[in-house]
């Protein structure tokens, strides 16, 4: 290893990147847009969970009566429709549009006994005046807590699929592209090693991304105030070693490929479904158990799981130890074929 050719290649691949405005601007400004566009989507006050609708001659006066003399009518995070019209309101319930109808007026209800919803419902309906009641010998406890927020779940996920994008494309496309256009061919002919060109563009690459990464949770941060159980270490070293397995990804499927259209439609073939099957915009705890079994296959997944323990459950170094020890793995093995299979023309 010559370190001189080494960082003077590493400098080179910095310059390039930071001269790059429009990559550079996508890669801090598109996860702030979609951090901030699902925070305002999922802010300010809970949604209903459930549909009741209410039929009677005057449903929003017979609501009201109601209201003061059943504990059910005023019940928490049901939505209570006023309806004139009784049996589209029926026709509703058996679509699963509403999850109960009443009928003031004639003292009786409809659920659909298909309705997971309609049962609960049912079953609140019945235990609505007691719930404070002692049941079966149990007495009610409570406790407080901030809520974790649909956003708070996503965060780790948006970062670690940027770096997934950023790692693939940056790294692995951008080699192809020097090899398309006869850089490579060029490099071989000075002293430069393989070694020491695969490690400049793993080196680069890697700080540009967690540089980027630590901007956008800042930035996010400072506007939407994420929250954070765990280590900042901690969830520092899951990046780092994500991404090294992501990078390392990138330079296996660049290794040897020529073509733009044929790199491109790879590194499409791995992101896209790690995309969707590593748990970025919802979790895979109800998934078929296939598809949690394929999922541990992507490096994107154990990344998104150690980030989420670290920041949601306050997860340490034991806790994640197995997500860490897989993405190290990755990483020395992508890095050793992606070394071994390397080509300069």
């Amino acid at each position: 290893m010559n370190w001189k050719r080494f960082l003077a290649v590493l400098k080179a691949r910095n310059r390039e990147f930071i001269r790059d405005r429009s990559a550079l601007g996508w890669n801090i400004v598109f996860p702030l847009l979609i951090v901030a566009g699902f925070a305002f989507a999922f802010s300010g006050k809970p949604m209903d969970l459930y549909k009741v609708g209410v039929y009677a001659a005057d449903p929003v006066q017979k609501l009201a009566q109601v209201q003061e003399t059943q504990a059910f009518f005023r019940t928490d995070y049901i939505q209570f429709i006023p309806v004139t019209e009784l049996p589209p309101a029926i026709t509703k319930v058996e679509r699963h549009q509403l999850d109960m109808l009443f009928d003031l007026d004639q003292q009786r209800y409809w659920i659909n006994r298909d309705s997971p919803k309609g049962y609960i419902l049912e079953r609140v309906l019945h235990g609505a005046d007691t719930v404070d009641a002692p049941a079966g010998g149990f007495r009610r406890q409570t406790v407080s807590g901030r809520e974790i927020r649909y956003v708070d779940w996503l965060i780790p996920g948006i970062l670690a699929m940027n770096m997934m994008f950023s790692a693939l494309f940056g790294v692995g496309y951008v080699i192809v592209r020097y090899r398309k256009s006869g850089v490579l061919k060029r490099l071989q002919a000075t002293p430069l090693t393989a070694f020491e060109f695969l490690g400049a563009q793993v080196v680069s690459r890697l700080w540009l991304i967690l540089i980027i990464t630590g901007g956008v949770y800042a930035g996010a941060d400072l506007f939407i105030d994420f929250s954070m159980f765990g280590s900042y270490l901690l969830l520092l070293l899951v990046f780092t070693l994500g991404a090294v397995s992501l990078i390392s990804l990138g330079l296996l499927v660049a290794a040897r490929i020529a073509s733009e259209e044929l790199a491109g439609g790879i590194l499409n073939v791995l992101s896209w479904p790690m995309m969707f099957l590593s748990g970025v915009w919802f979790s895979l705890e109800g998934a078929n158990p296939l598809i949690q079994k394929l999922a541990l296959l992507f490096p994107l997944t154990h990344i998104i799981d150690a980030a989420r323990a670290v920041m949601i459950d306050g997860a340490g170094l034991a806790g994640i130890g197995t997500q860490l020890l897989i993405l190290s793995l990755m990483s020395a093995l992508f890095l050793l074929l992606g070394a071994v299979l390397f080509r300069w023309k």
